[in-house]
């Protein structure tokens, strides 16, 4: 690993477990003082855990609820900002359209995409008066369209169209905004389907097997990084080759 983040503050959100943790973990290896907001208030004991001291800073843990504005805006300005701000927090509730409950519509977009639209205005400020910043937002290989997920759908191809539109407004600021969509990956949510149904999942994928965590950490890094330097408004496919074709399902 380089140290490449040194000196950068980074924001993740949605960082206590799985796609998270793991880019919590990367980040602070190569250097960042990471601050990470999660609705658990588990989040500082799981750090604790999964963060060894051999990290230059220990990540911080937060407690918040991303579709409350104003606790976006004020856990945001107590930070500095940040060069760098992640927008994962997510949650799904799967249903047919029939059968999607206004609850569950709302709180979809709400985590998904009011979440991730309260951390990007409230972090556009500091990153213009610094002159620099990385947006990055996820974004789903459902974006463009999956049965049985229009919630999560609707809040996924939010992200891409949200992504493209701060990538113009920052631009001249020197900030640059992109999106990840991650295919299947090795995460709890993956775990917890019935044997039959991931298998079926995972033979579509032209790379023939899921993508770890790290994957995406590696991602999301790269295009944090200087690297990036001339990539804005752009969505990163991280899914072995399965957006290629068609709905999964």
């Amino acid at each position: 690993m380089t140290n490449r983040f040194a000196d950068h503050t980074v924001l993740i959100t949605g960082g206590a477990q799985g796609l998270g943790l793991a880019m919590v973990r990367r980040f602070a290896t190569e250097g960042a003082l990471v601050h990470v907001a999660d609705v658990n208030p588990e989040t500082a004991n799981v750090l604790k855990d999964e963060i060894d001291g051999s990290v230059a800073h220990t990540p911080v843990a937060h407690v918040l609820d991303v579709t409350d504005g104003d606790a976006v805006t004020d856990w945001i300005n107590a930070v500095g900002g940040g060069d760098v701000l992640v927008n994962n927090a997510g949650i799904i509730r799967d249903n047919r359209i029939e059968n999607i409950s206004t609850s569950d519509w709302e709180a979809v977009i709400g985590v998904n995409l009011t979440g991730a639209f309260n951390c990007i205005r409230a972090a556009m400020p500091h990153m213009k008066k610094r002159g620099h910043g990385r947006i990055l937002s996820f974004s789903s290989m459902s974006w463009r369209g999956n049965f049985g997920q229009a919630n999560y759908v609707a809040a996924k191809a939010g992200i891409v169209g949200l992504t493209r539109t701060v990538a113009l407004e920052g631009a001249r600021h020197g900030i640059t905004a992109n999106a990840i969509a991650p295919g299947l990956i090795k995460t709890p949510m993956l775990a917890s389907m019935n044997g039959p149904a991931r298998e079926k999942l995972i033979g579509k994928i032209p790379l023939r097997h899921p993508g770890e965590p790290e994957d995406i950490a590696a991602a999301i890094c790269f295009l944090a990084s200087p690297e990036a330097r001339y990539i804005t408004g752009v969505v990163l496919d991280v899914d072995g080759g399965i957006g290629i074709g068609s709905s999964i399902r």
